[in-house]
């Protein structure tokens, strides 16, 4: 008889450490990624929970990509591992790992806040870049 076991990570208010990203947001997480990898940014929006994006943050997505001088890919399991988020007395900053083809794990991260919007969340893309 083969047993599952899910870890299931909850959303931690704690301003005094970092968490690992909770479960609950790792779907918009990956498909904000997906969309970036496609070079589709300014679509991030039909995204449920995301908030629009400039085309001007969109270049600086963009540029900062190339300027690392490689592709994305999806966003593969273990980046959930090391990926982390940290309660900022208004909102979560999130730290999310990015993957590429040429390298696997990068240096590359992608930088979101987190906002409570009544029983859900609201998420703001606001950059990628080497920590």
């Amino acid at each position: 008889m083969l047993k599952y076991c899910f870890h299931i990570t909850p959303v931690s208010k704690d301003s005094e450490k970092q968490s690992l990203i909770p479960t609950a947001w790792r779907g918009v997480l990956t498909a904000i990624v997906d969309s970036i990898a496609r070079g589709e940014c300014e679509k991030l929006a039909e995204i449920p929970g995301v908030r629009p994006i400039a085309d001007s943050k969109c270049r600086e997505i963009y540029k900062n990509v190339e300027d690392y001088g490689v592709r994305l890919v999806e966003l593969p399991e273990a980046t959930w591992n090391t990926s982390a988020c940290q309660w900022m007395e208004g909102y979560w900053e999130v730290l999310v790992d990015l993957f590429s083809e040429e390298e696997g794990a990068s240096d590359l991260a992608l930088n979101v806040r987190v906002y409570e919007a009544g029983l859900d969340y609201s998420f703001e893309v606001r950059a990628i870049y080497v920590p």
